[in-house]
């Protein structure tokens, strides 16, 4: 899988400053609407995309047939769909990720005949082709944009509760179970490999998403966190900071308790979200410390909050984590029920406040 992170204002030096502490231009920042979204408003969103195009560069007027669009497996609502792993997706929504219902090794007897997929054929849920890849990488690259080589999401921790189910995984951890230790080094040499490919390639950046909180705190201690997670991170990150390529480090939930041991594990940016780790106690403990690529709520200001109480955020946010030196980065996430009304609100925030600090 590769990650072509589109410059907002066409700018790769924008990103690199403002993640490095160099004094960006502006704050760069992202939208994303959700398949489920342009399913539910099409239209309606549609003419509110067309007013950004900084923030949505690839829609046009019709860009989508809304009637006969295909979602790639896993976000097909009641289809089961097994992936390269043998673990089984379902979803009860068209355009949203489904969860996994079927565990490839549930039960350790499994793992004498499963199998890693081939890196060289086979990524997360199709066929891998390192060749078209990398030509599409060093064309992006000449295009003046910021190439990114990203991990698929889920990549460590999220992977043992795929393969074994989350109740197994954080037993398996807390008793040290030897065909977990066994498997766990399995998963980190794969992904230092996929690390090292994109390395190889020649990319700016490399993504590793996980998610690893909870609403109020992360899946396991942090004193857990730092015996079984901490070293394997450092592990991945070390290849990407010997070679000057920046690491991102995207985890949904509460982390604030782990957010510095994944600054001390080498991650250049970190991508919290903000409310339910609290803008406050993000200024607190990492700012100055990590780029922060802040995640907006998506839970409570944005699909249900007024024009109003969305910009009154963004201009927080923007106060509170930005500094005219940079380090901080925008990203919002947008699902049903969030109106197309709120998402043109949330631009016009992201445009008035982008150039704040200059």
């Amino acid at each position: 899988m590769i990650g072509i992170r589109e410059n907002i204002m066409g700018s790769r030096e924008n990103f690199l400053r403002a993640a490095k502490f160099q004094h960006p231009q502006w704050i760069p920042a992202e939208v994303h609407i959700n398949s489920a979204s342009w399913n539910l408003y099409r239209k309606d969103m549609e003419k509110v995309a067309l007013k950004f195009p900084e923030y949505f560069p690839y829609v046009s007027e019709g860009w989508r047939d809304y009637e006969h669009f295909t979602f790639p497996p896993a976000y097909r609502k009641n289809e089961k769909f097994r992936d390269n792993w043998g673990c089984v997706w379902e979803t009860a929504e068209d355009g949203i990720e489904g969860v996994v219902t079927e565990f490839p090794l549930e039960d350790w007897e499994n793992l004498r005949n499963w199998r890693i997929p081939d890196i060289e054929t086979l990524d997360d849920r199709g066929l891998r082709d390192w060749a078209q890849t990398a030509a599409n990488m060093h064309a992006a690259r000449e295009r003046g944009e910021l190439v990114c080589g990203r991990l698929p999401h889920g990549f460590l921790f999220l992977r043992m509760t795929y393969l074994r189910g989350f109740e197994n995984a954080l037993c398996d951890m807390a008793m040290d179970d030897e065909n977990f230790v066994g498997l766990f080094e399995r998963l980190v040499k794969y992904n230092e490999a996929l690390v090292r490919r994109y390395l190889n390639i020649g990319v700016d950046a490399v993504y590793f998403p996980e998610d690893l909180g909870m609403q109020d705190g992360p899946f396991f201690s942090p004193a857990m966190f730092e015996k079984w997670f901490v070293p394997a991170y450092a592990r991945l990150l070390k290849p990407c900071r010997e070679a000057g390529v920046l690491t991102h480090f995207h985890s949904d939930g509460k982390t604030l308790d782990i957010l510095e041991a994944q600054i001390r594990a080498g991650v250049d940016i970190v991508n919290p979200q903000d409310l339910v780790n609290g803008i406050d106690e993000l200024a607190r403990c990492i700012k100055g410390h990590a780029c922060i690529d802040l995640d907006i709520d998506r839970q409570t200001v944005l699909p249900y909050g007024t024009p109003k109480e969305i910009d009154e955020l963004i201009e927080e946010e923007v106060k509170k984590l930005g500094s005219k030196e940079g380090g901080l980065m925008m990203i919002a996430g947008i699902y049903p029920p969030t109106p197309p009304e709120n998402v043109e609100a949330l631009c016009k925030a992201l445009r008035k406040y982008r150039e704040y600090w200059t």
